[in-house]
C-alpha cells in the first residue's frame, strides 16, 4: 500500500511551474567536492549547477528512465541510476556520456551510496543490495524481502540498508545482521557522525536511537545530515530542521506542499537545499530557516507575465546576446536558424543533423510532442506544455526575448 501512495502523489498536478532546468519533479541532489551541485529526476534528465551563479553548467540526458539516486564520489565524479537499472559514473564537471557504467542486474535503483574509499554500494526495487569496488567490479551482497529504499555507510565502514520489509540491516564482513526491526516499511536512512543511523518511515516518523521525531503525518522520503544536524522531507511537502544529538526541532520550512523527494546540505552546513514533485530546487538558510529563493532567478517583472512560460527554459539556454554560457545553447536569433548550427556548441548527434529550422511553428510542435518524441536522442529535459495559453505566452516571448 505504501508503493501505491508514492505512485498516486507522483500523479500530482505541480504547482507553478517556475524552476528552470528539470521538466519532471526532482528526484536526487547531491553536493560534489568543490561545491557543484548536482540534480536529477523524472524527466530522465542530470544537471550540474553552480549554485552560487544559479547557472546550469551541464545538462546530460543518457538514462533510458527516471533517474532515481545520485551519489557524490569522493575524486569529484558523480554516480547516477534509475529505473533503467544502470549505473552510471560521470566525470567531474558533467560529459555527454558517462566514463563507465555499472550493472545493477537490470533492476531499477532506487538508492545508492558512496563511501570514503570511493566504493559505491546500490540498492534496488528486486531486494537486491550490491557493492561495487574502485575499479567497477561488482558483488551481490544479498537481498531484503522487497524493495530497498535507502542506503547509507556507517562510519564504520559498514553500509546500512532499509526497505520495504521494514528491516534496517548492517552489511557485515560475514553476512547481513539485523539491526532494527521497525513493522513499518523504511523510506529513509542516514548514517551519523557518532556511529549510529536514523531510519524514516511511512508513518512520517523519525527513529534515531531512542528517540522519535515526527516529521510529518506523511511518509519520510528523504534524509540528510551534516555536524549537529538532520533535515527530513515528507511526501507530504514538510520539511523539518532538528539538532543532533538530542533531536530538539530547530525549523519546520514552509516547503511547497507537494512532496519533497531529495534534500542536500551545502559543504559549510549554512544552506539547505530542497526539491521535488514541483520541479524547483529551494534553498533555506539553516540557521534561521528562511527560504533563500529558488536555485535560479526568476525572470524580471517587466516580462512577467508571459516569461513565466520560459522559467522551465532559463536555467539552460540565454536570450540575449550578452548573456554568458548555459548548459544549453544560446537562443539568441532562434526563430529562422537552422537546429544544430550554433558555432561552438557541442550538440547531440541528432540535434547536430540539422534537419529542422526553428519557427513558432517547429518550436509549437516540440513543445507540444515533447523532445523525446520530436527529437529523440537529445540531451534536452522532457518538457511539454499542454496548456494552449502557456504555449502561445511561450512562443510570444521568444519572439520578442530572442531578436
Amino acid at each position: 500500500m505504501w508503493m501505491l501512495l508514492l505512485l498516486l502523489l507522483l500523479a500530482l498536478p505541480a504547482r507553478a511551474q517556475d524552476l528552470m532546468g528539470h521538466g519532471g519533479p526532482v528526484r536526487a541532489l547531491a553536493l560534489l567536492p568543490g561545491g557543484t551541485l548536482a540534480s536529477a529526476g523524472f524527466d530522465a534528465a542530470i544537471i550540474w549547477w553552480d549554485p552560487g551563479a544559479g547557472r546550469a553548467l551541464h545538462v546530460a540526458r543518457w538514462h533510458g528512465g527516471a533517474v532515481n539516486a545520485l551519489a557524490a564520489l569522493p575524486d569529484g565524479s558523480l554516480a547516477s541510476a534509475g529505473e533503467d537499472g544502470r549505473i552510471a559514473l560521470w566525470p567531474a564537471g558533467g560529459a555527454d556520456g558517462p566514463r563507465q557504467v555499472l550493472q545493477a542486474a537490470g533492476a531499477s535503483v532506487a538508492a545508492l551510496a558512496a563511501a570514503p574509499d570511493g566504493s559505491l554500494a546500490a540498492g534496488s526495487w528486486d531486494g537486491s543490495v550490491r557493492r561495487f569496488a574502485v575499479d567497477g567490479s561488482g558483488r551481490l551482497l544479498g537481498s531484503q524481502d522487497g524493495p530497498v529504499t535507502a542506503l547509507a555507510w556507517r562510519s564504520d565502514g559498514v553500509l546500512l540498508s532499509a526497505g520495504q520489509d521494514g528491516l534496517v540491516r548492517a552489511w557485515e564482513a560475514d553476512g547481513p545482521v539485523t539491526v532494527a526491526q521497525r513493522g513499518l516499511p523504511r523510506t529513509a536512512l542516514a548514517a551519523l557522525p557518532d556511529g549510529g543511523f536514523a531510519d524514516g518511515g511511512t508513518d512520517g516518523r523519525i527513529l534515531l536511537g531512542a528517540l522519535t521525531l515526527v516529521a510529518g503525518d506523511r511518509p519520510v522520503v528523504a534524509l540528510a545530515t551534516a555536524p549537529g544536524l538532520l533535515a527530513a522531507a515528507t511526501a507530504g511537502g514538510a520539511v523539518s530542521l532538528w539538532s543532533l544529538p538530542e533531536g530538539r526541532l530547530l525549523h519546520r520550512l514552509d516547503g511547497p506542499a507537494v512532496p519533497v523527494w531529495s534534500l542536500a546540505f551545502a559543504a559549510d552546513a549554512a544552506t539547505l537545499w530542497t526539491a521535488g514533485q514541483d520541479r524547483r530546487i529551494r534553498r533555506w538558510q539553516v540557521a534561521s530557516g528562511a527560504a533563500l529563493g529558488p536555485l535560479a532567478p526568476e525572470p524580471r517583472a517587466a516580462d512577467a507575465p508571459a516569461a513565466a512560460a520560459f522559467r522551465a527554459c532559463a536555467a539552460c539556454h540565454a536570450v540575449s546576446a550578452e548573456a554568458p554560457p548555459l548548459a544549453g545553447p544560446s537562443l539568441h536569433h532562434l526563430f529562422g536558424r537552422r537546429m544544430g548550427s550554433l558555432p561552438g556548441y557541442g550538440y547531440s548527434p541528432r540535434l547536430a543533423r540539422g534537419d529542422v529550422t526553428w519557427s513558432p511553428a517547429t518550436v509549437a510542435q516540440l513543445f507540444t510532442e515533447g523532445p523525446d518524441v520530436m527529437l529523440p536522442g537529445t540531451r534536452m529535459p522532457v518538457q511539454r506544455l499542454q496548456d494552449p495559453d502557456d504555449l502561445a505566452a511561450l512562443l510570444g516571448y521568444l519572439e520578442q526575448a530572442t531578436r
